[in-house]
C-alpha cells in the first residue's frame, strides 16, 4: 500500500510545494533511530557492566599492580574517610563505610581503573551545611546520618537516572575553570574551617563565611590549648615527609619507587605517630567529666552498626529539596572532571553515562550501609594511578583494607587526636587549590572563562560552596550564549600559497581564503587579496541559529550596503514615495550619486558555511529577509552560493528557503517563519527561472551491470538541480565568478537594471564569435537588400529579379522572415520620399554653394551613438581592478558597450572605448570621469555615427576611401567624415 498520494494531498493542501530536489526526509531520520533495535538493545545492556569486557582477561600480571595500588589507596583512605566525616558533622565510622562501599561497588561499572570513589572534603563540607540546613528549619527533628544517608539515596538515584537515560552530556555545560573555582573556593573554606580544630580554639560556628571564620580564629589565638601541639606537628610532619620523598626521588633516581611509597604511607605514619603520642600522654589523664587534655576521637563502633533502610520520608525529603540541585552537581562534577582527567593521562577514554551509572549506584547502595554521598577523589585518584594500578579491581583490595580497619583497628582509633585529622583534612584539600600555572594558563586561553574562575572563588569564600557553584554555572552558560549569539564571522579574499618542494625545482600552488581585516593570526606581511568585482565571500564559523542569525542578516546587509551600488537613483524619488525607513538624501543630490556610481554592482554572495553544523527554521527567515533586502537595495537579483554543506538536514532547510534550487518551479517565499500568518490575499512569491547546470566533477559512475565492470562515466559531487550548492569555497567562488547559473528575473516585470545587468554580465562573452557572426550576417543582408531594392527599381521581389534572389539567398542561410521584411520596408519608404535620392548641401573654398544629389540613400547602414574614449596608465597599480571600476561605473550610466585598445597617442597608455543611445552620452562621461583614478584622461566625448555593422574590406578599398575622406577634409566646411569601413 502506497501512501505517496495521500502525502501529496496532504501537502498541498497545507499549501507546500512538491519537492522537486531530492531531500532527506522522516523515513531516513527513522531508520537511523530504529535500525538493528536488537543490536542497540544487547550493546546497551552489555555497556552498563564493563566488568564483564576485562575480567575474562585478567592475568597474574595485572594482579601484582593491582594489590600494591588497592593496599596503598586503603592505608590513605582509611584516615581520610574518619577526617572528612568530621568535617561532614558525622561519626568517623560513616567515613569508613563511604570508603569501602564506594571501592567496592564502583570497580563493577566503572570505566576508569584509576578513579577512587569514597568520601572527599567538599562533599562532605557540602553535606555538613546541608545538615546544618535542615537543623536551622525543622530542629533536631532528624539526626545527622539520618539526613546523610537520605541525601546520598536521592543523589544517587537521580544520577543513576542520568545515566541509564544517556544524558550525562549535561555536565559538559560547566566548563573546567567553573569546576577549578569553586573548588579552590572550597579548599579554602575548608582549610579556614579545619585551622580551629587544628589550634584547638572553639567557642564560633566554623561553619560560617569563610571570612568570618578566618576573623574569628585570629581573634581567637589567645585561645589556643595543648591540641596545637599534635595539630601543627601533624601538619608540619605531612609537609616535611611529602619534600624529602621529592627531593630523595631527585637525588636518587635508582630509589624513587621507594621515596613514593614512604611519601604515599605520610598519612598513616603521622596518625599512627600521633595516635601513639596521644594514648602516651592522655591514658591516665582522664577528667571526672569524661574528657581528656585534648579532643580524641573516643569510641568508634566497630563493623557494620547503621545497615538499614535509609529513611526516605515526604517530610525529609521536602528539606532536603532545595539543596538537591547543589548536592547532586557536586556529586558530577567532581568525578566526572577527575575521570576525565585520568583517562587522558593514562591513554583510555571513559563513558561519562556509564561513570553517572557507577556514581548512582554506589551512593544508593552506599545509603543501606549507612554511607554519606561518595564520589570521585582526586588525591586518591592521583595515588592509585602513580601506584601502577591496571584494573578497577583494585578496588577490592581497598575494601579489604576499610574491612579490616573497621573490625580490627577500631579499638586503636579511640585515641586518634582530632587534631591530626584536621591536618590531614588541610593537607589534603591543599591540592584542590589551583596552581599559579594553571591560572594563568585560564588568563592566557581565555580572561573572561578566568573572571569566571575568580568569581567562583570569591563567592565561594565570601558567601558559600552552593552559591560560589551557581554563579560559576550561570556565568559559564551566559558566556555560552554570548558566543553562541555573537560568534566570530568575516569577509574572505584570496590568497594564493604555494609550497616548494626540496627536491625539486616544481612547486604546488593552491587558493586559500582568508578574512580580508587583519585577525593577528596570518602573516601581516600577505596581502588578501579582495574576492571577484560583484561577489561577495562571508564565513560563519559557529552554527547558524536563532540567538544569531540577526548577526547574519546584519553584516551581510550593512557590508553590501558599505560597499556595493545602490541600484535605484533615489535623488530622483520623491519624499512621498520613499518607504518612512529611507533616510536618503532628502533632495536631489548629483554628490550623491556619484558616489554611488562609484561603488561596484553587486552580482552574487557566496556564504561559506565550512563552520556550521546546525541551521533553524529562525535562521532560514533571517537568510530569507536578507536576500530580500540586498536584492531591494541592489535592484536586481542576487545569486547566493553556499559551499559546502555539512548536513543533510542543512540541506532540506535552505532549499525549503527558496535557496540553492535552479529550476522554474522552484518558488522564493518571503516568509518561512511565521509567528502570525498572513492570510489577506497572496504573497509576493517570484519564481528562479531555470540556469546554467553547476556541474562539478567528482567520483566516477559504475555500472551497475558488474561490481568489477569499469567506471564509465563521470557523475556530479553535487545534485545539477542545486546548482547554488557546491562542494567547496573555491567552486562556489568560481562559480559566482563566472556567473554560473545567472538568476533570471523573478519579478512581474523586468526593470531597466535587470536588463543591464543580464545584458553586459560578462563582456567578453558577449564579444564571442558567435554574436559577431549573426550581427555580420543580418547587417549585410538588411544592407544587400535595400541596394538590390533601389538598383532594380522595385522593393517588390515580384517586379525585381536581383531582389527576389537576395531574398532568396538570404532565407537560405536562416535570416528571420522579420528581418527581411523590415529591410523591404525600409527599401519602399526610401522609394516613397522622393527615388531622386539625397541632396546634400556645402559651402565650397569659403564662399561657393554647392549642392549635390545622390542616388542611395546610406544613412540605414549607420546608427547613431554616444562615444566616450579615455586613457588610463597601464603601468597603474591594480591596472585591471581599475579598468573594471570604469567598467562597472559606466555600466550604471547605462553603457551598451565597451572596448579596450592601445592608445595611439601614447604606447604607455591604453584607450578605453565606451558606447551609449545618444541621451546617455553626457551620463557616461560623468561616470567614468567621477572615478578616483589619478592617470585618466578623457580623449573624446561626442555623439557619433556608428557604422550597423563593418564592411567587408581589401586594401585597394581602404586606399581609395582615405583618399575620398582627406579630399573631402581638406574642404573648411566639413565637420567629420563617416565611412562605413570606421571600425568604432
Amino acid at each position: 500500500m502506497s501512501f505517496e498520494p495521500a502525502k501529496r494531498a496532504a501537502k498541498r493542501f497545507v499549501g507546500h510545494p512538491e519537492e522537486t530536489v531530492p531531500i532527506i526526509g522522516s523515513t531516513e531520520w527513522t531508520h537511523g533511530i530504529a535500525s538493528n533495535p536488537l543490536t542497540k538493545v544487547k550493546a546497551y545492556l552489555l555497556s552498563l557492566f564493563p566488568i564483564v569486557q576485562w575480567l575474562p582477561r585478567y592475568n597474574f600480571g595485572w594482579l601484582s599492580g593491582d594489590l600494591i595500588a588497592g593496599l596503598t589507596v586503603g592505608m590513605v583512605v582509611v584516615p581520610q574517610g574518619m577526617s572528612y566525616a568530621q568535617l561532614a558533622g558525622l561519626g568517623p565510622e560513616y567515613g569508613l563505610y563511604s570508603g569501602f562501599v564506594g571501592v567496592l561497588i564502583y570497580c563493577l561499572f566503572a570505566t576508569s581503573k584509576d578513579v577512587s570513589i569514597g568520601p572527599v572534603a567538599v562533599m562532605s563540607l557540602t553535606v555538613a551545611e546541608i545538615i546544618k540546613h535542615v537543623h536551622a528549619h525543622h530542629g533536631d527533628r532528624w539526626e545527622n546520618p539520618d539526613i546523610a544517608t537520605a541525601l546520598a539515596f536521592i543523589c544517587g538515584f537521580i544520577t543513576l537516572g542520568m545515566g541509564l537515560l544517556r544524558i550525562g552530556w549535561l555536565v559538559e555545560f560547566i566548563p573546567a575553570p567553573a569546576v577549578s573555582g569553586f573548588m579552590t573556593g572550597s579548599a579554602f573554606t575548608i582549610a579556614a574551617g579545619q585551622v580551629p580544630g587544628l589550634m584547638g580554639i572553639t567557642g564560633f560556628d566554623t561553619r560560617a563565611a569563610t571570612y568570618r571564620v578566618v576573623i574569628n580564629t585570629l581573634k581567637g589565638l589567645p585561645r589556643t590549648k595543648l591540641d596545637a601541639a599534635w595539630g601543627l606537628t601533624g601538619l608540619v610532619g605531612l609537609y616535611a615527609i611529602r619534600y624529602i620523598c621529592v627531593w630523595g626521588a631527585k637525588k636518587y633516581p635508582r630509589r624513587a619507587r621507594l621515596f613514593f611509597f614512604a611519601s604515599v604511607m605520610r598519612n598513616a605514619f603521622v596518625i599512627i605517630v600521633l595516635t601513639l603520642a596521644s594514648f602516651l600522654y592522655c591514658r591516665d589523664k582522664r577528667r571526672p567529666d569524661g574528657k581528656y587534655p585534648i579532643r580524641i576521637l573516643l569510641t568508634v563502633p566497630s563493623g557494620f552498626k547503621h545497615i538499614r533502610q535509609p529513611n526516605v520520608e515526604t517530610a525529609l525529603l521536602s528539606a532536603l529539596a532545595p539543596k538537591m540541585p547543589v548536592a547532586t552537581i557536586i556529586l558530577l562534577l567532581e568525578h566526572i572532571a577527575i575521570s576525565k582527567s585520568f583517562g587522558r593521562l593514562n591513554g583510555y577514554k571513559i563513558n561519562p553515562n556509564q561513570e553517572l551509572i557507577a556514581i548512582g549506584v554506589t551512593n544508593t547502595i552506599g545509603s543501606v550501609f549507612g554511607a554519606y554521598p561518595a564520589t570521585g577523589s582526586f588525591s586518591r585518584s592521583a595515588l592509585k594511578s602513580k601506584s601502577g594500578v591496571r584494573t578497577p579491581a583494585a578496588g577490592i583490595i581497598t575494601a579489604v583494607v576499610v574491612i579490616v580497619a573497621l573490625y580490627g583497628l577500631t579499638a586503636a582509633f579511640f585515641w586518634i587526636p582530632t587534631a591530626g585529622l584536621s591536618a590531614i583534612i588541610i593537607h589534603a584539600v591543599a591540592d584542590l587549590v589551583a596552581s599559579p600555572s594553571q591560572v594563568y594558563s585560564f588568563w592566557r586561553i581565555s580572561p573572561l572563562e578566568f573572571i569566571i574562575w575568580a568569581a567562583a572563588v570569591l563567592i565561594t569564600i565570601f558567601s558559600s560552596v552552593e552559591n560560589g557553584i551557581y554563579a560559576s554555572i550561570a556565568a559559564s552558560l551566559a558566556l555560552l550564549l554570548i558566543r553562541l549569539a555573537h560568534p566570530r564571522d568575516s569577509f574572505l579574499g584570496k590568497v594564493t600559497v604555494s609550497q616548494e618542494n626540496s627536491d625539486s625545482t616544481t612547486s604546488e600552488s593552491r587558493e586559500v581564503y582568508l578574512p580580508l581585516t587583519k585577525n593577528g593570526i596570518t602573516n601581516p606581511h600577505i596581502k588578501v587579496t579582495p574576492p571577484p568585482t560583484g561577489v561577495v565571500i562571508y564565513r560563519m564559523e559557529e552554527s547558524i541559529l536563532y540567538p544569531n542569525c540577526s548577526l547574519v542578516n546584519d553584516a551581510l546587509v550593512d557590508h553590501v550596503k558599505g560597499i556595493y551600488r545602490r541600484g535605484r537613483d533615489m535623488t530622483n524619488v520623491s519624499l512621498a514615495d520613499r518607504p518612512w525607513n529611507d533616510y536618503g538624501p532628502r533632495r536631489s543630490g548629483a554628490e550623491d550619486q556619484a558616489e554611488n556610481l562609484k561603488k561596484p554592482i553587486l552580482h552574487a554572495i557566496v556564504l561559506d558555511l565550512s563552520g556550521v553544523s546546525q541551521i533553524d527554521t529562525t535562521s532560514i527567515q533571517a537568510l530569507v529577509d536578507s536576500r530580500i533586502e540586498i536584492e531591494k537595495w541592489a535592484d536586481h537579483p542576487i545569486e547566493f552560493h553556499f559551499a559546502p554543506i555539512l548536513s543533510p538536514w542543512i540541506h532540506r532547510a535552505l532549499v525549503a528557503g527558496g535557496f540553492g534550487v535552479g529550476h522554474s518551479s522552484a518558488r522564493i517565499p518571503r516568509e518561512v517563519a511565521a509567528v502570525v500568518p498572513y492570510r489577506d490575499g497572496t504573497s509576493f512569491e517570484q519564481p528562479v527561472v531555470s540556469s546554467t547546470d553547476d556541474l562539478e566533477s567528482g567520483d566516477l559512475k559504475k555500472n551497475p551491470a558488474s561490481e568489477t565492470d569499469a567506471y564509465s562515466e563521470l557523475e556530479p559531487l553535487v545534485p545539477t538541480n542545486t546548482p547554488f550548492f557546491h562542494i567547496d569555497l573555491s567552486s562556489a567562488v568560481k562559480a559566482a565568478e563566472s556567473g554560473q547559473g545567472t538568476i533570471h528575473p523573478r519579478a512581474l516585470q523586468l526593470t531597466r537594471a535587470d536588463a543591464r545587468i543580464r545584458k553586459w554580465s560578462k563582456i567578453k562573452e558577449k564579444k564571442g564569435a558567435n554574436d559577431t557572426h549573426k550581427s555580420l550576417l543580418f547587417g549585410t543582408a538588411r544592407r544587400d537588400i535595400i541596394v538590390a531594392a533601389r538598383a532594380g527599381g522595385s522593393p517588390d521581389p515580384d517586379k525585381n529579379a536581383q531582389l527576389a534572389a537576395i531574398v532568396r539567398k538570404y532565407k537560405e542561410q536562416g535570416i528571420p522572415k522579420d528581418n527581411i521584411e523590415r529591410a523591404l520596408a525600409k527599401a519602399r519608404e526610401g522609394k516613397e520620399k522622393g527615388g531622386g535620392g539625397v541632396v546634400y548641401e556645402a559651402l565650397a573654398f569659403g564662399s561657393v554653394g554647392v549642392i549635390t544629389t545622390h542616388l542611395a540613400p546610406v544613412k540605414f547602414m549607420f546608427e547613431r551613438k554616444g562615444f566616450v574614449q579615455v586613457s588610463l596608465d597601464k603601468n597603474l597599480a591594480n591596472f585591471d581592478k581599475a579598468v573594471e571600476e570604469l567598467i562597472e561605473a559606466a555600466l550604471g550610466a547605462d553603457a551598451e558597450d565597451f572596448d579596450q585598445q592601445p592608445d595611439e597617442e601614447n604606447p604607455e597608455n591604453v584607450s578605453l572605448k565606451f558606447t551609449s543611445a545618444p541621451e546617455a552620452l553626457s551620463k557616461v562621461c560623468e561616470a567614468v570621469m567621477t572615478s578616483n583614478i589619478s592617470s585618466l584622461r578623457l580623449q573624446t566625448n561626442e555623439l557619433v555615427y556608428k557604422p550597423v555593422e563593418a564592411n567587408e574590406s581589401t586594401e585597394e578599398l581602404e586606399s581609395q576611401v582615405s583618399d575620398l575622406v582627406a579630399d573631402l577634409e581638406a574642404d573648411e566646411d566639413i565637420l567629420r567624415v563617416w565611412t562605413s569601413l570606421d571600425s568604432r
